[in-house]
């Protein structure tokens, strides 16, 4: 990495447990950038601009933090998690292609998790011996494989060995050092959050979602209420009207009521919210 790089991340990671509540409001404030933009200092940055790497490495901070949550239940500190997660962005913005037809947030996924995975093999002491990629796979893949709490049966073993593509030898090891040392699943009688204790039920990752999809589904969604938005304001004052008393407010309004508000025929009415749609939708799509 070279100096800019290193300065560039010593400013955009969290320093210390105290800061991070801080520093995730301050990450979430920053806007989102359009896909326009996206592209523009995409291909400043392939010119050599540092400028326009930072603007895309600020714009992207809030999606490590997402990711790195999910990695909450190694028991690893998450400001080291995220600080990781951005490193991965920043070797993500160097590498995006814009004309390659992706957003920079579903190229950068997989950058980011790998840093962090690097991160928590190397500091999990249950798992240091997961070296090879065999046995990092397994590791990262055996906690969603898993059906039950305790030992796999036979047949679980089998089918976890040909689903990953290892033998049932290292399934039935990685098992073992995974059961060998879990702590309680709840806290003690005599613990709660407030005495720092840890338990995996204070830290649960859910495997539910696909990372990827969770952070497009919330980057489309700003992008679609963006242009929305400027569709409405190319609509003329009444149109704009009808729209909002048709859709958008509650309880919404029936053709007579608008009819009677602006002296016309409920007909009227009908065809003007007809074209209206029809002009929001050729603007969006625009």
């Amino acid at each position: 990495m070279s100096d800019a790089s290193q300065n560039m991340a010593l400013m955009v990671v969290p320093q210390g447990h105290g800061s991070l509540e801080s520093y995730i409001q301050g990450v979430n404030a920053i806007p989102m950038l359009s896909l326009e933009e996206e592209q523009y200092l995409a291909r400043q940055v392939s010119g050599g601009d540092i400028d326009a790497a930072k603007q895309l490495i600020m714009s992207h901070l809030r999606f490590v933090v997402h990711i790195a949550r999910s990695y909450s239940g190694y028991g690893l500190p998450q400001a080291d998690l995220i600080q990781e997660g951005n490193i991965g962005l920043m070797k993500a913005v160097k590498r995006f292609d814009p004309d390659v037809g992706v957003r920079l947030v579903s190229f950068a996924v997989h950058w980011i998790k790998a840093e962090i995975h690097e991160y928590v093999l190397k500091n999990w002491r249950i798992v240091k011996v997961a070296t090879t990629k065999a046995q990092r796979k397994l590791f990262f893949n055996l906690r969603k494989a898993k059906k039950r709490l305790g030992w796999f049966s036979a047949e679980e073993v089998s089918n976890v060995a040909s689903e990953l593509g290892v033998s049932e030898k290292e399934v039935m090891e990685m098992e073992a050092r995974l059961s060998a040392q879990d702590a309680a699943f709840d806290l003690s009688p005599d613990q709660d959050d407030d005495d720092g204790g840890y338990a995996p039920a204070l830290y649960l990752e859910d495997h539910s979602s696909n990372h990827a999809e969770v952070i497009e589904a919330a980057d489309w969604e700003q992008q679609s209420q963006d242009r929305l938005l400027a569709a409405m304001n190319t609509l003329d004052d009444r149109s704009r009207d009808i729209l909002r008393a048709r859709w958008l407010e509650e309880p919404k309004a029936t053709l007579q009521e608008l009819a009677d508000r602006y002296q016309v025929s409920a007909e009227r009415i009908r065809q003007l919210e007809k074209n209206a749609i029809k002009k929001l939708k050729s603007a969006m799509d625009g």
